[in-house]
């Protein structure tokens, strides 16, 4: 168990599956991932056989008082350039990313510290939709750097949106 300051992440479990599920089908989530279907159970095993079985992909419950409040996770760990793209949401009473200090900035920086200091890697990244202010605001405050911006990359709305490719290097400060 990784403990943050009000937060401690655990590895995903099988039966967090249908709470992980609903979470991820709530629109107002669903329209922020790569995975934009509505996802069954099924979906949800597939996704959890795979991940469990992988060297490459760590999956966290985020918990506050022993109840899971959300999820976050280092995947496509890349070992030869130790990268890994990061991501994460709170989904308890539909939060999605809390403000400064919330449990999402102490899931992160809790992550962030497990990818540095224990996985030893070199960067941790993420692709962000320009619409997704909230997590664009978390990442710029806990001193990612904007390094890309791929033009017209998701369709969301009716209308093309751009992505953001967003990283930090184990040598940048991260943010208190």
């Amino acid at each position: 168990m990784l403990r943050g300051e009000r937060i401690q992440l655990r590895a995903l479990e099988r039966e967090d599956l249908p709470t992980l599920r609903d979470w991820r089908n709530l629109p107002e989530y669903r329209r922020h991932f790569r995975e934009f279907r509505e996802l069954n159970l099924l979906n949800q095993e597939q996704w959890f056989t795979r991940i469990s079985a992988s060297p490459n992909d760590f999956m966290f419950a985020i918990e506050r008082d022993g109840a899971m409040i959300g999820v976050c996770g280092l995947v496509y760990v890349h070992w030869v350039i130790r990268a890994a793209d990061i991501s994460l949401y709170i989904g308890e009473k539909e939060v999605y990313i809390d403000g400064p200090g919330g449990h999402a900035e102490d899931a992160a920086k809790t992550l962030i510290r497990y990818a540095f200091d224990t996985l030893n890697l070199h960067k941790v990244w993420t692709e962000l939709y320009s619409f997704d202010h909230r997590k664009v605001e978390l990442f710029t405050r806990l001193g990612f750097a904007r390094d890309a911006v791929l033009r017209d990359n998701a369709y969301e709305d009716g209308r093309y949106h751009d992505s953001y490719i967003y990283s930090l290097l184990r040598t940048d400060e991260v943010k208190p």
